[in-house]
């Protein structure tokens, strides 16, 4: 797909996702001429050591403190600590609940920290720029970002958090203090978009460009979400890194060298406690988009620093693509997530407890006449309740101290895959009722 076949010709898109290009360039240290009697902007670690290191917690903190003091943009609070008792803060960008809100969850893997570098410095960058195009966007856009999802995993440079788990496999049993803040979040500010920054080790001559990306592949997930969070990936975000300099290509998939096309899927499957499905589930446009982490040239083998930069930058120009799309494309977004969020209020059709949409399930994974709810004992009830409140599931309490979990409701696909034992990853095995 060309880039004038991906954005039309729209001078506001092109305008936004044009920026990126000038991205991929060293950090510039000197201020212009015009801005040499206003304040310096507030920089992180990385940018002030030119890609050397990764910004540490400390500098994370200052870092954000002086943004938020340099700007009325921007409001910041704590909304989980870690084992550690590291905070997780969430910042806020932009327009009142009225607006279109995005997600934007960074870091959740601590040994991947270009995209949780990208987020501190565009979160910046959205926060103190005067361009009008900037400036349109925070009008009608909430930015939501998590900079650092996994603060104890980044400070010991571990792909997990401080007890080895890995949150992008909490998203449904919530266990980790980092996913129950993120679920809070998707639970109260409902956002349309959830775009979540990771990278990937490369196997050479297969799967080795720079920006990889993927959607929510679970066959819940509803088709006009589905559809969008594809579009997303494939025709903006993936796109806004190509005008910037980067290949591109979609996770999890090795492919020929000579060819292009693909050999085999290595990773990217439909599984429900990823993040990208979840958000899926739980009706939201969602992207997965992974920076390659390792040298791809003899020149990033000699300098990290330059390797670093590259892995940053190219982080920063594919968010240019999620602000054009949602520029582009916020009806049709709202649309499919507002659609998406009273479909199961109905209460019809089948239930899939796995399977992608490239891989179809199998007989035994599809609850082709579903229970209209389960019934959970006073002891599963007592297991589950603040993970099902977290979630945002409905549930009847029952005069035993047990309760009820209807399947209409808006969450109806994610009920089954928790409370269903035939489910790979439920929470409890609940009663199925037939009658209600």
């Amino acid at each position: 797909m060309t880039f004038r076949t991906a954005y039309g010709s729209s001078r506001r898109s092109l305008a936004l996702v044009a920026g990126a290009a000038a991205l991929a360039l060293p950090f510039v240290t000197a201020p212009a001429k015009a801005a040499e009697h206003t304040p310096p902007r507030p920089r992180t670690g990385f940018e002030t050591s030119q890609g050397a290191r990764w910004t540490t917690e400390a500098e994370e903190r200052d870092f954000l403190a002086a943004v938020d003091r340099a700007s009325d943009r921007l409001s910041l609070r704590t909304i989980g600590t870690t084992a550690r008792g590291r905070p997780l803060r969430l910042a806020t960008l932009g327009a009142p609940a009225t607006g279109t809100t995005v997600l934007l969850v960074c870091g959740q893997h601590g040994d991947e920290p270009a995209g949780r570098e990208a987020c501190l410095s565009v979160l910046r960058d959205l926060a103190l720029s005067g361009d009008t195009e900037t400036s349109r966007l925070l009008a009608r856009t909430t930015i939501l970002v998590l900079p650092n999802a996994n603060p104890d995993g980044r400070e010991a440079d571990t792909r997990g958090n401080a007890a080895g788990v890995d949150v992008n496999r909490d998203h449904l049993a919530l266990r980790t203090a980092e996913a129950r803040a993120v679920a809070a979040v998707l639970r109260d500010r409902q956002p349309a978009l959830v775009y979540d920054l990771h990278e990937y080790e490369t196997t050479p001559r297969h799967y080795d460009k720079e920006l990889l990306t993927l959607w929510p592949r679970h066959p819940g997930v509803d088709p006009a979400v589905h559809d969008e969070s594809r579009t997303l990936a494939e025709s903006y975000v993936r796109p806004a890194a190509a005008l910037a300099g980067h290949s591109t290509g979609v996770y999890g998939v090795w492919t020929d060298p000579l060819t292009g096309g693909p050999v085999r899927q290595v990773a990217g499957d439909g599984q429900e406690r990823i993040l990208r499905n979840t958000v899926g589930l739980k009706h939201a446009v969602g992207v997965l988009a992974e920076t390659a982490a390792d040298p791809l040239d003899g020149a990033e083998r000699t300098d990290r620093a330059l390797l670093h930069r590259r892995r940053v930058a190219t982080q920063r120009a594919a968010l240019q693509g999620v602000f054009a799309y949602v520029e582009e494309r916020r009806a049709p977004l709202a649309a499919a997530t507002a659609a998406a969020r009273y479909e199961g209020f109905a209460d019809t059709g089948p239930v899939h407890l796995g399977g992608a949409d490239n891989d179809p399930p199998e007989p035994g994974e599809v609850l082709a006449d579903p229970p209209c709810a389960y019934r959970l004992d006073p002891r599963q009830y007592a297991a589950v309740a603040g993970t099902l409140g977290l979630h945002g599931v409905t549930v009847r309490p029952e005069a035993d101290g047990g309760a009820l979990v209807p399947l209409r409701q808006s969450p109806r696909a994610l009920v089954p895959l928790l409370l269903d034992a035939r489910a790979p990853h439920h929470l409890v095995g609940g009663s199925p009722v037939e009658n209600c």
